[in-house]
Order: structure tokens, then sequence, then C-alpha cells
């Protein structure tokens, strides 16, 4: 091994934790939500496609910023 080869070996970054398979789960019901969201919008409430699909998107993207929160949040206390 070259020297280059040892320093590139140490700096190397950890293996990423795993996805645990209640976060896996969760992410689907948000999904299934999200989705039933929309068709509720589009279909019952009958306020338009493209209406829809905005409303369903940020409430996604809204979800998405909690996450985020919540998990920088965890992350820091340890």
């Amino acid at each position: 091994m070259t020297v280059d080869q040892d320093v590139i070996a140490e700096h190397e970054p950890a293996p990423p934790d795993e996805v645990s398979r209640a976060t896996v789960v969760a992410y689907a019901v948000a999904a299934t939500l999200l989705i039933g969201w929309f068709l509720f919008g589009w279909l019952v409430l009958q306020q338009g496609f493209i209406d829809s699909v905005g409303e369903s998107a940020g409430a996604g993207f809204a979800l998405l910023l909690i996450i985020s929160v919540v998990g920088t949040v965890r992350r820091s206390r340890r």
C-alpha cells in the first residue's frame, strides 16, 4: 500500500445507519395518506387536478420539514 491509500483508508466515512422497519412503515403510511389527500381533494371536493397536486405536494413538503427538524434535534442531543 502507498501512503495515499493509507490516508484514504483512515478517512473513509462510516457506513450509514440502517433504516428501521418502523421508519419504512411510517414513510409508507405518510405516502398513502398524501395520495389519499390528493384523491379526496380531486374526486370528492372537485377542486381540480392541479390544485389537488399542489395541496398534497405542499402537505408532503411540510411533513418532510417537520421530519427534518425532529431528526436534527434528536441527532444534536446525542
